[in-house]
């Protein structure tokens, strides 16, 4: 039976190329089909938080076919290749390591028995371009994604795959609402990196830093900023981690 780490992409361990060229470029397409300035980026993230309130989660993820809508709504022709465009941009400056040991530590626990798998709520045909121009994807025996088992974090289903294969030890991830939770619902260690801890914090072992009340700050505000579009609502036990981590390096402290 494998005994699996599974981490989240974006903002843990990468950055994609969305927020810096591929909204830029739909951004700058739409401005020239319509003669004016648009804002994309909000259209297509207000569509996608009307998915979520009713619970459409791949299609929510799904960007093609989010700005293929758009531009009917418009009433512009074409369709824009998503997939390609990151192909085009998975390069720096667009998409890079948020930690230069990265690779190391997923070496290292690589050498140490753990399988390691990416759960991620971006669809494969993003993700993965992205991955392999980093140096990542070799390090992963699995990928999760969204169109692949018809659902996304914090979904219990997502962590099917490897639920049967083994045990998932821990799931790794930045945010509370997709990655904490996740791990809390299916009773497995969640762990939190939050790069903004404060110093004092830093010096406690991340498996004790949940009960310090600067941590418990930090997490009221990231919650309040995960909620910020959707109406906040209180944190609750679900939404707590574990382990807090400051830097991925810690993990190898704790595994």
């Amino acid at each position: 039976m494998k005994r699996w780490l599974s981490f989240d992409l974006d903002g843990t361990l990468m950055q994609n190329p969305f927020g810096k060229a591929i909204f830029p470029e739909l951004e700058r397409l739409v401005a020239e089909r319509l003669g004016r300035p648009y804002d994309v980026t909000q259209a297509l993230t207000a569509e996608q938080e009307r998915l979520f309130a009713n619970r459409q989660w791949v299609a929510a993820y799904d960007w093609d076919q989010l700005a293929c809508q758009l531009l009917r709504r418009l009433g512009l022709p074409g369709a824009p290749d998503i997939a390609a465009l990151v192909q085009t941009y998975a390069a720096q400056p667009y998409c890079y390591l948020l930690e230069e040991t990265v690779p190391h530590v997923l070496t290292q626990l690589r050498a140490r028995g753990y399988s390691l798998a990416a759960v991620t709520n971006g669809f494969r045909k993003y993700q993965y371009p992205v991955l392999e121009a980093l140096g990542l994807a070799e390090h992963f025996e699995q990928i999760v994604t969204p169109e692949a088992v018809n659902c996304a974090k914090p979904e219990p289903g997502m962590l099917l795959p490897l639920q049967q294969e083994g045990e998932v030890v821990a799931h790794v991830g930045d945010r509370l609402d997709h990655d904490v939770q996740l791990a809390n619902r299916v009773h497995t260690l969640s762990v939190w990196i939050c790069r903004s801890l404060p110093p004092e914090v830093r010096r406690i072992d991340p498996r004790k830093r949940i009960s310090h009340p600067l941590v418990a700050a930090c997490c009221e505000q990231k919650w309040a900023a995960e909620c910020q579009r959707s109406g906040t609502t209180p944190l609750s036990a679900e939404q707590m981690p574990k382990v807090v981590i400051g830097s991925l390096a810690e993990l190898l402290a704790c595994f």
